[in-house]
């Protein structure tokens, strides 16, 4: 491709909007540009890296055994209605009516839709497993599209299914894709970690987030180095409680301590000079019209996801402080679990704790030395709390390293969740109808993109990994006036590409240095400049990861970007 050519228009300045180095730098790059709130043209470079990662997806799913289908975007009333899921899943479901006043939506996931196809043209166990995919668009209304490409309403997703007989072949197709996947993500070069996720919205008995680590990840992971345990935040278990048995010797008596007009458990900490983790906490939810009070160390937050679960409702929400005071007869701020009056839930976190501050239950006091069991009851500890880096990890006990990710996969077992609402059902050997097990995979393709620039950039520009970079190797000819220059370009340019590799000549009539920035900007991983050193034999090969240049004879140009490109890959 020569630059003359390409629809590449590169802005100098980020747009206003802009918040995050992805949505920035794909923007200024020319690789996409903003239509409407969550909307994007996909130019011609971001076609190109689009085009690489689900060439990758599509060669690693077809040797996994999946098998490639084209679904309709426009999901009839009547499937959602029959899954149950057409007045559940929420707002962002795009709906319409077409002009027979029939209920439609835009698919934002393909669960029905694929259940359908199967249930009608599969009958005898015969025909299972079967898994099917497609990569496609998908529409969801986002209440607050943000960040570029991260949270979009329109987006492009490889989405797949699988079908089986029994519990323990839908398992075995689980882990197959989560090789699968493990497979695409490190192809693009990308650093990821597979965690334990919640299901969600889609359902299913276990799933797997592949996670892209980066700094400006909306999501938390903690993982552990020693035993490879490894869950988002939300999924992640507390390590099991060691309770001394002799810790009823340990007590001392419960002190009253005054605390003028300090209630957050920070101020109280440093008032008290002592750690957040020496306090207790005590929250008021309201829970279907229902109070709870809510205990849990100092330094540890809710995590509302394991609380709704614990609980079996979709939510929740904290009292206000004229509820807390009807409901408990305490001062906000100063609650104490003494003497609660509603039912109490008390988090793992509190179980090793010994002599710890609460409040008092009185406005301007706190109480010192208390202490679960002799001065509150407990009947349980619930794991309600959200695990955090340094936490000893669930599984041997070693302290886990906590990052923040991105989320571009997730796969789900979904067992029959769809199978029987839907009436998805196979013949056995023996002549009896069973619902089929489920498997579901996702790989938000898009978002890779925004993923991978999160993951590989500087403050001059993009660094793409050579697996999705829109071009492997660009050509640079400083002047393109000078007729010795061009010709050596001109060479260099067509070797590359009768050895298959995809390169940009930038012809463009402009500064060198211009062209330098724009180089840079794009993000391709190798650049051959051809300067003045050419009449001595000699060009530039510029390593974009690293800056590195090197001088190079002419005749050995071609064959050094192909040694880089090879270790690269072999690097993976």
């Amino acid at each position: 491709m020569r630059f003359s050519r390409l629809f590449a228009p590169t802005l100098k300045e980020s747009p206003a909007d802009a918040e995050i180095p992805s949505h920035k730098l794909l923007i200024r790059a020319g690789f996409i540009r903003k239509k409407a709130a969550g909307l994007y043209d996909i130019l011609p470079l971001g076609v190109r890296t689009l085009l690489k990662i689900e060439k990758i997806i599509r060669e690693e799913m077809n040797s996994a055994g999946a098998q490639e289908v084209s679904l309709p975007v426009m999901h009839p009333s009547e499937l959602w209605i029959e899954s149950g899921r057409w007045n559940v899943y929420g707002k962002e479901m795009i709906k319409f009516k077409d002009r027979h006043e029939r209920d439609y939506a835009l698919g934002p996931t393909a669960e029905e839709m694929i259940t359908d196809l199967v249930r009608k043209e599969v009958r005898s166990y015969k025909q299972l497993p079967l898994n099917l995919y497609q990569i496609g668009k998908k529409f969801r209304d986002e209440i607050r599209p943000r960040f570029g490409l991260m949270r979009c309403r329109e987006f492009i997703m490889k989405d797949a299914y699988s079908f089986h007989v029994s519990d323990e072949d839908a398992e075995r197709e689980y882990w197959n894709m989560y090789e699968t996947y493990s497979r695409i993500f490190k192809r693009m070069g990308l650093n990821f970690r597979a965690v334990e996720a919640d299901t969600g919205e889609i359902g299913g008995k276990f799933s797997h987030e592949f996670m892209v680590i980066a700094d400006t990840g909306e999501g938390k992971l903690v993982y552990c180095e020693k035993c490879g345990y490894a869950a988002s935040t939300e999924k992640a278990e507390q390590c099991k409680a060691v309770i001394p048995e002799d810790r009823e010797s340990l007590f001392n008596s419960v002190e009253e301590v005054y605390t003028p007009d300090v209630k957050s458990i920070e101020d109280v900490a440093k008032f008290l000079r002592v750690k957040e983790s020496s306090l207790a906490k005590l929250l008021v939810i309201i829970v279907e019209g229902k109070p709870y009070a809510v205990l849990l160390r100092g330094d540890r937050e809710i995590n509302e996801l394991k609380l709704s679960r614990l609980l079996k409702v979709k939510d929740f929400r904290f009292a206000t402080d004229e509820e807390v005071k009807e409901l408990t007869g305490q001062e906000p701020g100063f609650l104490s679990p003494m003497n609660i009056k509603i039912p109490l839930i008390v988090d793992v976190s509190i179980a090793e704790m010994v002599n710890f501050y609460t409040g008092s239950g009185r406005k301007d006091y706190h109480l010192k030395n208390v202490n679960w069991g002799r001065d509150f009851p407990v009947e349980k500890f619930n794991d309600i709390s959200e695990v955090k880096g340094g936490d000893r990890c669930p599984r041997c006990g070693a302290p886990l390293i906590e990052k923040r990710g991105i989320e571009v996969g997730h796969i789900f077992k979904l067992g029959t969740k769809y199978s029987e609402a839907m009436n998805c059902v196979f013949v056995d050997e023996n002549g009896k109808e069973k619902p089929m097990v489920m498997g579901c995979y996702g790989i938000g393709v898009t978002r890779v993109m925004a993923a991978a620039v999160e993951q590989n950039y500087d403050e001059w520009g993009i660094i793409w990994p050579v697996a999705i970079a829109p071009f492997e190797v660009e050509v640079i000819p400083v002047n393109v006036k000078n007729s010795q220059q061009m010709e050596i370009a001109e060479r260099i340019y067509k070797e590359l590409v009768s050895k298959g590799i995809d390169v940009l000549m930038d012809d463009r009539d402009e500064r060198a240095g211009f062209k330098f920035k724009d180089a840079d900007l794009i993000g391709i991983p190798y650049q051959i400049i051809v300067g003045r050193k050419v009449s001595e034999g000699v060009v530039e090969v510029k390593i974009r990861r690293t800056g590195e240049k090197r001088e190079v004879p002419v005749e050995q140009a071609v064959q050094e970007v192909l040694n880089l490109i090879e270790v690269e890959v072999k690097n993976l």
